[in-house]
């Protein structure tokens, strides 16, 4: 029996579903009581009208009337923009549009879904739903449907290829987004499977954001398993309707388009037992212990909105409260951007005190500074709900115990990346219940974190000894300090460690360590599109880094943020003081990968709650210990994907020594810490392992020195199918990956000859059409500058027009099928790949994978599979021939000036007319018939391609050169 997407991977969520207590009615697409036109299912939501709303009900037209407006939203998605019609259809369904259907016209709410009697809902679950929208037809794998309104879109793979992935499903739905915007708009959220993972995300959300689901248990099933927690816990109506009623957020991101948010499974696993809690109102405190980087500040945003909204709890006062002026920046700007309703951001205690005393039912951010004030009880109110962020800094002091006495009767909420439980400072013991299985409510580790991908693994790269002071000066003097001050406090009690200081800051050492940065940052750092932050002894070293690095990278490269004012030496005031809208405005620039500004230098501000993806690398000149060293190199733990550039993992540089000991410097489980915290050295360990493993699919007696198709084809002998070629392709990213993070130790050396023939490899036999986008994904920098100076993978002179025109040559090819296969195989998979954003030739990709597929299971001989690929040639050289010249390059100026009107991040059209026009009148002049198949002129057309990119300061960029190249090979 065959195994298909069809017969195992969604037949068994359509089991699972259909098992869940029999909610989800089953019904075939075709089924369903709508033309393929309709988005809704418009007897199903008028029956809900009728049924949910008694206005409507004594007046049945009305419910045409909501239908006809509905259906307007939905067709507002190409012109307002998808998120924007998502998120007024949301307004729709959780029920905050009126209508003037009352009494004497009085306005009254119109419901479309009963949130608080889920039986009143009618569920149903369709397969193979078409929409159509023109001449764009779409067919979705599976829809789920409350009251006729489709919330999920469902995407299955084939479980039996290990390149074909629920990546390959998720991009399948962001086109479906694109192609057919408008069956999106009620969307709640979608998702991918591949019957080894399950993964979801909302409208535009961009992949690498799609979370798993995981239960409570945190278990650890694999395959059909895992997929099957991620449906009963993810797919039931009560989730589903409580993310689209509480777990959803619209947000304004920094380049001011509209976003949406939804929660990962432990932010809605966390705010679902913190409202329980309150809910229940006998233990009036809890822990919530997650990770750094898994996403606390959205966490509060989520169980600020439900416990507000909760109809039990008659909403309560929230209080967000914070030890730091930048966290509470940093937490008033994500709820801002949030739009979350009836917030304020305190200015002063005095503000605090009387909007406690006034008993204003808000969400209220505050600083834990200004309970200072706070003499007396202020408020003794049972409803007030804290929630208490980076929990283990300031609450065992004097001003936690004032808080916990002006609010007697509230609700505490410790949440933390970094508990403490040491004798003096102890998290468990000042928000953990004794009720609580190891005193948490809610834990999410760095495992947790790691496994999912909400964050990234950590290496450590130690410099040479020359840069380290004596580690038993630095032990004597750092003990003298007093954890827990505010900055200026501790930069005080800093000065008094003059020996420290003496040594830490000699001209001579200061110089060495900038030059080593420099160098350090050119040549690892910068090349992958990725930034930098230095960590400096205090405010002055910050100062003098500065102008060392300012010789070496130039002024624009990096930039000064300390906190100034009181306290601070006005020659440090004058040069670096700030207001806190420019200080955003700087660090915006820090977050734009396209700007110049590559490094922050610090030294006590941006170590916590500062959240910048595009930082990868931490140089740390600072001796920071415990949970503070944590919560800084964590910085550079966040995702991060720009340009075909995706991040794999943070480095923190340590010139001090501090990671000597890693298990005493953090006070963490030493195995636990050390999948988090990494010496780069280890992986310098695991690359002949890797290299050999890779090298294993391929016989000692090939001979690789073999060039041109011929060494090709005799290499890819020896990958003859598709799991072949899939754990080829899963071996050489474990290479690439660890390639990318040493580059370019000189240990590489002994490694490159066989890393540049294993990349030609890899190169010819990816794939050209749109299946395993996840492992056949896109080269690291360093690996593509491999590519583009020594490895020409497209040495086999493209002949397809003669094997289309030429019988006798066709009849030749046809006495050694199998060989012959391979080579049309690999001819049309190179000629594909040129017109991958062609949407004319997509199909044409999709049909080769098939009749590969189709061979590799013994439905076609070589012969037949052969001549399948000769017709599929003829029909792409025909397409090919029927674009004229004239149009080709026309289209090519086209192609261009839209990839370069997005690469330009919103600069003005002159400039990309300018770049466009260039890059045009420079090819035209260096052409000739044929170029792209040579290796003298791929060679000249990609020297003044880099030319020109140069000229407009966009050589960096290698995704960007890489795809004018394929326009140009395309188009020219």
């Amino acid at each position: 029996m065959t195994f298909n997407e069809a017969n195992s991977v969604q037949s068994f969520v359509l089991e699972l579903l259909s098992g869940n207590g029999d909610v989800w009615l089953a019904v075939r697409g075709p089924g369903l009581e709508r033309s393929e036109l309709d988005v809704l299912v418009d007897n199903d939501v008028r029956n809900a009208l009728l049924r949910l709303n008694p206005e409507i009900a004594e007046e049945p037209s009305r419910a045409d009337e909501v239908l006809y407006r509905l259906r307007g939203i939905t067709l507002s998605a190409r012109s307002s923009g998808l998120v924007r019609a998502n998120e007024e259809f949301r307004e729709w369904l959780l029920g905050e549009k009126s209508l003037p259907y009352g009494r004497e016209h009085q306005h009254v709410p119109v419901r479309l879904i009963d949130f608080r009697n889920l039986s009143r809902n009618t569920y149903t679950m369709s397969t193979e739903v078409t929409f159509r929208h023109g001449r764009i037809e779409r067919r979705f794998d599976l829809v789920l449907w409350i009251n006729g309104i489709p919330v999920v879109v469902g995407e299955t793979k084939t479980p039996t290829r290990p390149a074909v992935t629920w990546a390959d499903g998720a991009f399948q739905i962001q086109g479906y987004e694109e192609d057919a915007p408008a069956f999106f708009v009620p969307n709640v959220f979608s998702f991918a499977t591949d019957g080894r993972e399950l993964h979801f995300g909302s409208v535009r959300m961009p992949l690498n954001l799609w979370g798993m689901w995981r239960d409570g248990e945190r278990s650890e099933p694999e395959g059909l398993r895992l997929v099957e927690q991620g449906v009963r816990g993810l797919l039931t109506p009560r989730t589903v309707l409580d993310i689209l009623q509480d777990f959803t957020v619209y947000a304004t991101d920094r380049s001011h388009r509209k976003i949406k948010v939804i929660c990962r499974y432990q932010q809605y696993e966390a705010v679902n037992r913190i409202v329980d809690r309150v809910l229940d109102g006998v233990i009036r405190k809890g822990l919530v212990w997650h990770f750094q980087g898994s996403g606390k500040s959205l966490l509060m945003v989520f169980a600020a909105q439900k416990l507000r909204t909760h109809p039990r709890l008659g909403s309560p006062t929230v209080l967000i409260v914070v030890d730091r002026v930048d966290l509470d920046t940093q937490i008033t700007a994500t709820f801002n951007a949030a739009d979350v309703p009836n917030l304020v951001s305190t200015d002063s205690g005095d503000q605090l005190i009387e909007l406690l005393r006034t008993e204003q039912r808000k969400i209220i951010i505050t600083t834990i500074q200004k309970f200072r004030e706070a003499r007396e009880v202020v408020s003794a109110r049972p409803d007030i709900i804290c929630l208490v962020d980076e929990a283990h800094r300031s609450q065992e002091g004097d001003l936690g115990q004032r808080m916990r006495d002006a609010l007697p009767g509230a609700f505490l909420f410790g949440l933390t990346g970094t508990p403490i439980n040491a004798r003096e400072r102890n998290t468990f013991r000042t928000f953990g219940a004794d009720e609580d299985p190891g005193r948490y409510l809610s834990r999410y580790t760095q495992a947790d974190s790691l496994r999912d991908g909400t964050t990234l693994p950590l290496h450590f790269e130690p410099r040479p000894a020359e840069f380290h002071i004596d580690r038993d000066v630095i032990e004597a003097e750092f003990d003298r300090l007093t954890d827990g001050l505010s900055e200026e406090d501790r930069e005080s009690l800093t000065r008094r460690a003059g020996r420290m200081e003496t040594l830490i800051k000699a001209s001579e050492r200061i110089a060495k360590v900038c030059a080593d940065i420099a160098a350090h940052f050119k040549a690892k750092v910068g090349p992958n599109g990725f930034k930098a932050q230095v960590v400096t002894f205090d405010k002055e070293s910050c100062a003098l880094y500065k102008d060392e690095l300012d010789k070496l990278l130039g002024p624009d490269a990096s930039a000064v943020v300390i906190s100034t004012g009181s306290g601070t030496p006005k020659w440090l005031n004058d040069r670096y003081a700030r207001t806190k809208d420019e200080e955003e405005r700087l660090l915006d620039r820090f977050r734009d990968p396209a700007d110049p500004l590559k490094i922050l230098i610090v030294t006590g501000r941006l170590l916590t709650g500062f959240d910048a993806p595009v930082l990868q690398t931490m140089y740390l000149d600072k001796v920071i210990k415990d949970h503070n060293l944590l919560q800084a190199v964590c910085r550079t733990n966040r995702p991060y994907e720009h340009g075909g550039q995706t991040k794999t993992h943070g480095l923190v540089v340590d010139y001090l020594g501090v990671f000597d000991h890693l298990a005493k410097a953090l006070e963490f489980d030493e195995t636990a810490m050390q999948e988090v915290v990494t010496n780069i050295s280890r992986l310098a360990g695991q690359l002949p392992a890797a290299m050999a493993a890779c090298l294993r699919f391929f016989p000692p007696e090939l001979d690789r020195s073999v060039e041109g198709h011929e060494g090709l084809f005799a290499a890819q002998e020896h990958l003859p199918d598709d799991a072949t070629r899939d754990a080829f392709a899963a071996a050489y990213n474990r290479l690439a990956r660890l390639w990318e993070a040493l580059s370019p130790d000189p240990v590489l050396t002994t490694y490159r000859d066989d890393y540049v023939w294993l990349t030609q490899v890899y190169r010819s036999v990816q794939p050209g059409g749109n299946t395993g986008r996840l492992l056949w994904r896109m080269l690291g920098a360093k690996t593509m500058e491999i590519i583009n100076a020594n490895v020409h993978v497209d040495v086999l002179r493209d002949d397809l027009e003669t094997l289309v025109l030429d019988a006798e040559m066709v009849e030749a090819l046809e006495q050694t099928p199998e060989r012959s296969a391979q080579r049309v195989d690999f001819q049309l998979t190179q000629r594909l790949r040129q017109h991958s954003d062609d949407p004319r030739f997509v199909s044409l990709a999709d049909r080769l994978e098939q009749l590969r597929q189709q061979h590799q299971l013994g439905q076609l001989t070589s012969l037949m599979f052969l001549k399948r690929l000769l017709e599929l040639a003829q029909q792409l050289v025909t397409l090919e021939r029927e674009l004229a010249p004239e149009t080709r390059e026309a289209g090519g100026r086209s192609a261009l000036t839209r990839l370069f009107e997005q690469a330009r991040n919103g600069r003005t059209a002159a400039a990309v007319e300018r770049i466009v026009s260039d890059i045009d009148d420079i090819v035209q002049k260096i052409r000739f018939p044929g170029w792209q198949h040579t290796i003298s002129g791929e060679r000249e057309v990609k020297k003044a391609l880099r030319r020109t990119l140069l000229k407009y300061k966009l050589h960096r960029d290698e995704e960007l050169f890489n795809k004018a190249y394929d326009y140009l090979r395309q188009y020219y």
